[in-house]
């Protein structure tokens, strides 16, 4: 590559926005050490110097240690153009998530009442639209260990690797068709093992079921006890009515009961 003009660790730091600090620390651990230095022994980079520093700030912004980048990038077989295409298609999936939560808070914006207003009455695909781009599977790990089947989180964790963003718009239809029957019956007094509530349970079973892995009504008790002891869950849940969460896990357990 190009090594026709070089730059001055100020420069550098001032291009790439971080600290002559972080370079020089960069440098002390060996993954980004200039190819030359001046006459009064100065730090200067070089363009392959810089195309290497954008890989490390990639990498870090993707989440990856810089112990792993070091070790990657010096590997004989690391291939620029390959990484940079690969980076650029996870960065433009974490561009469009981003997009569909900023889509997602300006639902929530839209739905807050204005100062001596009270709160507007949402529609369903007002509320479906709170929660576009937050993918469920990523908090799998955390709900494993909560309620732990190992072999169901495998499961879960297969499926939903192949989803696409139709398929997860598929299953947020069906989910939000199932809480807002189970809301009309929390608002019309249902009881929670009742045949109405048990039947609604007995839908959001199937639903887990069919998306993401067998869920035995052993299984959907633990999602229940999920839903009501997590504050988050339950705030999601509640967003179809309040007090939802707790209606729904107790019917849950109704229906696991038999």
């Amino acid at each position: 590559m190009a090594r026709d003009h070089t730059h001055q660790v100020k420069e550098v730091a001032r291009i790439a926005g971080v600290s002559v600090r972080t370079l020089h620390h960069y440098d002390e651990i060996g993954l980004l050490v200039p190819s030359s230095r001046t006459r009064a022994g100065h730090r200067s980079y070089t363009t392959d110097d810089l195309l290497r520093l954008q890989q490390i700030l990639i990498r870090r912004e993707l989440g990856m240690p810089l112990r792993e980048i070091k070790r990657s990038l010096d590997d004989p077989a690391f291939d620029w153009r390959i990484a940079l295409q690969r980076q650029r298609t996870q960065l433009a999936e974490r561009a469009e998530r981003t997009a569909s939560m900023l889509r997602a808070v300006d639902a929530a914006l839209a739905a807050l009442p204005t100062e001596g207003e009270t709160m507007k009455e949402m529609t369903p695909a007002q509320i479906t639209d709170l929660f576009d781009g937050f993918d469920p599977s990523r908090h799998d790990a955390e709900t494993h260990q909560r309620w732990g089947d190992a072999d169901a989180y495998r499961e879960s964790a297969r499926r939903t690797s192949g989803y696409t963003r139709a398929d997860w718009d598929r299953y947020k239809a069906e989910a939000h068709d199932i809480m807002s029957a189970a809301a009309q019956l929390l608002q019309a007094g249902a009881p929670t093992d009742g045949d109405e509530a048990r039947a609604v349970a007995e839908r959001h079973r199937l639903l887990i079921d069919r998306w993401f892995f067998p869920c035995s009504p052993v299984l959907h008790t633990g999602l229940a006890d999920l839903y009501e002891g997590d504050v988050r869950f339950g705030q999601n849940l509640d967003t179809y009515g309040q007090g939802l969460a707790t209606w729904l896990a107790a019917a849950i357990r109704a229906n696991a009961g038999g």
